[in-house]
């Protein structure tokens, strides 16, 4: 009797551990103003821009589940393109001087609700993070989906 409640609590044990690690971390803007920025030039853009030089616990979660929230900024609803922000429109990184650490890509898995903009919504994810594509953020989150 004692060997089977043990295999059972090691049991429930183990489906716990894998439940959490599947489960979203859960991240604010301020962990991801972990970054510093360097001056970079690239040639085929003839121009210089800030380079994104991520801190390690930024590094560990490219590529892993993410949850955070944000002001929704739409920037091109018929391409499905928008913004997540840490500030309201007026005062993020389009308008009111904040630093490229505080706007991230919103790719969605579906097609999402119509979102006005400063809208406040939370989002699952898979955070990637972005050196390459000087056509998009720092921070991209893949696979969004409107949580609560």
């Amino acid at each position: 009797m004692r060997k089977l409640a043990l295999i059972l609590f090691l049991l429930s044990a183990s489906i716990t551990s894998m439940s959490a690690q599947n489960s979203p971390k859960e991240i604010d803007w301020k962990f991801l103003s972990k970054v510093d920025f360097v001056d970079k030039y690239f040639e085929e853009y003839e121009a210089w821009y800030l380079f994104p030089e991520f801190s390690e616990p930024i590094k560990k979660l490219d590529g892993k589940k993410v949850k955070i929230k944000g002001y929704v900024i739409p920037l091109d609803v018929e391409d499905n393109l928008y913004a997540l922000s840490a500030y309201p429109f007026s005062s993020c990184f389009f308008c009111g001087g904040a630093g490229p650490e505080s706007v991230m890509s919103l790719k969605f898995k579906a097609k999402p609700r119509h979102f006005d903009t400063d809208d406040v919504a939370t989002f699952e994810g898979t955070l990637h993070l972005n050196t390459t594509d000087l056509d998009t953020f720092n921070y991209v989150l893949q696979n969004a989906q409107e949580v609560e």
